[in-house]
């Protein structure tokens, strides 16, 4: 934080925008700098890592820090930036194909590991940079360059591949819809350790409409539901529908039918430590069941970057040597003139 206070327009660069009119990188990257404002950090006191594809170029239009890495590398990059520099605030921009292919071993050990990095993923379900070849996220029988007849795999839920590697924050949002966008960014930057924001995205030219449940106001209304710590999961154009525990599932019901009222509709806890209710959550899909947006899981667990730092300052208490000078002189020593 600082005692100066910023702006979004602080955070914008001077370069030229260089993705296609209507890409969701546009309003990701307004919804970045909004955020960035609001939590009132230095810009000298960001950097912005990012690999290769089309939302990778972001670092440039950022008045921070930034590297524009090699593919799939981010997380490597920003981990190392972290550990080097614990007072950066850390930004990973990664598509689904940066991060999730050639970039997944690094994605995983990075949450597992929780270093102190916001990853930014961007899931448009296609690589868009390559023109147009399907992605580790696009749905089986999805036909692409690549995959002409349809491809014959399931794809990768961002979601369940950070709970499976033990993360700690999750949270998802839409491109288009800036608000709540802003709000999962903040949150996202306020929690200590790996935290992953999905943001569903829109590619106009490659896979135009993949977004589409979620793709407007209206459709948010009746598709996607704002999940809210300690508020009832309640959703629907008019706030008509909530759900319930069945079993070991979820059910959507009305409210006001069979009985239901407010009280039987489940609470949102973000910080439950146990997090099968949170990965049931993010693993809805329409139509049968609204999509989840916001911060679904937040808790709180050691960083990785924390405990480096705090593992180097006890073990240099407990050396008599504790630099690499005095290191190198220790024991039998001879000068040559």
């Amino acid at each position: 934080m600082s005692d100066q206070t910023f702006t979004p327009k602080d955070f914008k660069s001077d370069q030229y925008v260089r993705w296609c009119p209507g890409c969701g990188d546009h309003a990701l990257l307004n919804s970045l700098h909004k955020a960035m404002a609001e939590l009132n950090i230095t810009p000298h006191n960001v950097a912005v890592i990012s690999g290769i594809g089309c939302s990778s170029r972001l670092p440039y239009y950022m008045n921070t820090y930034g590297f524009h890495t090699i593919h799939g590398r981010a997380a490597a990059i920003a981990t190392g930036v972290k550990v080097g520099n614990p007072n950066l605030s850390v930004w990973q921009i990664s598509g689904d194909g940066d991060a999730l292919a050639i970039g997944g071993n690094h994605f995983i050990h990075a949450i597992r590991r929780n270093v102190n990095v916001n990853i930014v993923l961007l899931n448009n379900q296609i690589y868009g940079l390559t023109k147009g070849q399907y992605s580790p996220t696009s749905p089986r029988g999805f036909v692409s360059k690549s995959s002409p007849y349809g491809t014959v795999e399931d794809p990768f839920c961002p979601a369940e591949l950070t709970f499976g590697a033990r993360g700690r924050f999750f949270g998802r949002c839409v491109d288009v819809d800036s608000s709540a966008s802003v709000e999962v960014l903040v949150a996202s930057a306020k929690h200590q350790g790996a935290s992953v924001v999905e943001v569903l995205q829109n590619c106009v030219i490659f896979n135009d409409g993949s977004q589409s449940l979620v793709a407007t106001k209206a459709d948010r209304a009746k598709n996607a539901i704002y999940l809210k710590h300690g508020q009832p999961m309640i959703f629907g154009e008019n706030n008509e529908l909530g759900l319930i525990q069945e079993g070991f599932g979820l059910k959507v019901v009305k409210l006001g039918e069979n009985g239901i009222t407010e009280k039987d509709i489940l609470v949102h806890d973000a910080h439950c430590q146990d997090n099968t209710l949170h990965l049931k959550l993010a693993l809805m899909e329409g139509p049968d069941f609204p999509i989840a947006l916001g911060v679904i899981r937040d808790v709180e667990a050691p960083s990785y970057d924390a405990c480096v730092h705090a593992q180097i300052e006890e073990v240099k208490s407990k050396k008599k040597d504790r630099t690499l000078e005095e290191l190198l002189m220790k024991g039998e020593i001879w000068e040559v003139k």
